[in-house]
Order: C-alpha cells, then structure tokens, then sequence
C-alpha cells in the first residue's frame, strides 16, 4: 500500500468517526442527559461536554480533510471544521448566554436562544450530510 492509499484509507476512517461521534452525541448522549440528569446537572454538564465535542469533531474533520487533500471533497471538510470552530467558538458562547438570561426570567433572550439553539441544531445536521456526503463520494468507486 503506498502513501497515498493509507491516507486515503485513514481519511475514511476519521470521516466514519466523526460521523459516528456526531450521531452518538446528537441523538444518544444528549437526550440522555436531558432526560436522565435533573435540570441543575445537565446543562452545566451539556456545557462541559459540548467544547471537547467540537474539538473532536473538528479536529479529526481537519486531519480528514488533510489525508483527503488530493480530492476536491477535502474543500468541503474544510469548511465543515470552519463551522465547528465557529459553532464552538462564537455561537455556543452567545447560546449560553442567552440560555442564562432566559433561566432568570428574560422572555426575549429566550426567544433568542431558542433561534440560536435551532440554528447550531441546523449547523450540526448539515455537518453530518455533508460528512456523510464526503463518506460516501470516498468509498463509491469512481465510473
């Protein structure tokens, strides 16, 4: 296997990852925190987990897209890991905040959290298509 099938081969991998990663975190361990912790536990909990999942998430994204430079699709994982670093970096903060001002009475910075929550919602899943689009161009055989 020369240097450019194992780059390959470890692009996917990491692709299968973080698509793995995202599903588990959206749809198994956040209701599962929501519904098994109390309120006063599983946000703060949320809140410490969710900066270790973008930091995952993005920086195996950007690694993929480093082992998949030679493919037109590495482009998109690029802007894939832009988005995490944006989602964790600046969306997430102002989510937080709004979250706290709702939690002491705010009703219009609970109408901003709920859009900005609906938003990083949306983020997250067109991250997942778009990394379960790259997948599937990486392992569909070209003709």
């Amino acid at each position: 296997m020369d240097t450019v099938q194992i780059l390959h081969t470890s692009g996917i991998f990491l692709l299968a990852l973080v698509i793995g990663g995202m599903f588990f975190f959206a749809a198994i361990m956040t209701p599962l925190v929501f519904t098994k912790l109390p309120p006063e536990t599983s946000g703060p909990f949320i809140r410490t987990a969710f900066p270790v999942y973008s930091q995952a998430m993005a920086g195996m994204t950007l690694a993929a897209a480093f082992c998949l430079w030679n493919h037109p699709e590495a482009l998109q994982l690029v802007g894939v890991f832009v988005l995490f670093l944006w989602a964790w970096l600046w969306l997430t903060p102002r989510i937080n905040r709004y979250r706290d001002e709702q939690l002491q009475g705010d009703a219009k910075a609970g109408k901003t959290f709920n859009l900005l929550h609906r938003l990083s919602v949306g983020i997250n899943l067109a991250q997942m298509l778009i990394v379960g689009w790259v997948l599937i161009r990486m392992v569909t055989p070209v003709g």
